[in-house]
């Protein structure tokens, strides 16, 4: 089997990308602060930040391909720790794909939909990039720099994700079930929308685009939908008490990083090459029946 390197693997969709890879691939998983063992791969630990390290890596794996997931991803973090943040996620990021470009391999790299303002919903790959907070700059900056270094480089624009818990990452359905099972206030936006899909379409995604893109590609899911809705539907999949959830506008809430309204993407390119996420509904079903 080839050889594919996936930086992040103790990341949620780092963890849900190995699980479904390993099938076809020889997976080796990086991660930096959180061990890990998942069965059947090898897993190093590796400060991406490093060029030597990194280099080290490509030099003693020598991957066939290399799919870029691990950041920090919470926006209040990226806004609050300028410096930390753009080393792993411009930096690192523009090294991979120097990286990739000199051994000529397949490099997909996963951005957000947060490089997008939310004035103008839904966006299309070739909509102008205009983020309001820290970490969409530094991913529309590694996007255009990775682009620059290595035209073949497949940049994945990712939605929120959502999904079960792994060993070493939750997301943010976990906390919210959470409160709810508890009687808890769980207050939700009505007033920010977004393509949500679950890790492990967003995983099929990866793998696709990985095989079939050169260039720009949204990942987002089928439905726009706000978090308030998206409450209303985990609260009838999961049977919880929905006398809690609460609807609550984005301006309720301070916030270190600032917020774009609507980041709704247009996945239609992707979905005409075979991606498939399914429903909120049925994606939710399906995470609790699994």
């Amino acid at each position: 089997m080839k050889k594919l390197l996936i930086t992040g693997a103790s990341g949620f969709l780092g963890w849900h990308l190995c699980q479904l890879a390993k099938q076809e691939w020889d997976i080796y998983g990086t991660y930096l602060s959180h061990p890990l063992e998942i069965p059947d791969m090898k897993i190093l630990k590796a400060n991406l930040t490093n060029f030597q390290e990194l280099k080290r890596i490509f030099n003693d794996v020598k991957p066939e391909a290399v799919i870029h997931t691990a950041a920090h991803s919470q926006p209040n973090f990226c806004q609050t720790h300028p410096e930390e943040s753009h080393a792993i996620n411009v930096v690192a990021s523009c090294n991979i794909a120097g990286l990739c470009a000199d051994n000529s391999i397949p490099c997909a790299f996963t951005s957000t939909d947060l490089v997008f303002d939310g004035l103008n919903a839904p966006y299309r790959e070739t909509d102008a990039v205009c983020p309001v907070n820290l970490y969409g700059e530094q991913k529309a900056i590694a996007e255009a720099d990775m682009l620059e270094r290595y035209p073949m480089t497949a940049v994945c624009r990712m939605p929120l994700m959502f999904g079960a818990a792994t060993p070493t990452a939750k997301s943010f359905i976990q906390s919210f079930i959470q409160t709810l099972q508890a009687e808890k206030e769980l207050s939700l936006f009505i007033d920010e929308f977004r393509t949500p899909v679950s890790g492990i379409s967003a995983a099929r995604g990866l793998l696709l685009a990985l095989e079939k893109v050169n260039g720009i590609i949204h990942l987002g899911g089928k439905e726009r939908i706000s978090r308030y809705d998206f409450g209303h539907i985990l609260v009838e999949v999961f049977q919880l008490p929905v006398t809690k959830l609460k609807s609550c506008r984005q301006q309720d809430v301070k916030m270190a990083a600032p917020r774009p309204t609507d980041v709704s993407l247009d996945s239609s390119k992707a979905f005409a090459l075979g991606y498939q996420p399914l429903s909120v509904k049925e994606e939710l079903q399906a995470i609790q029946f699994s």
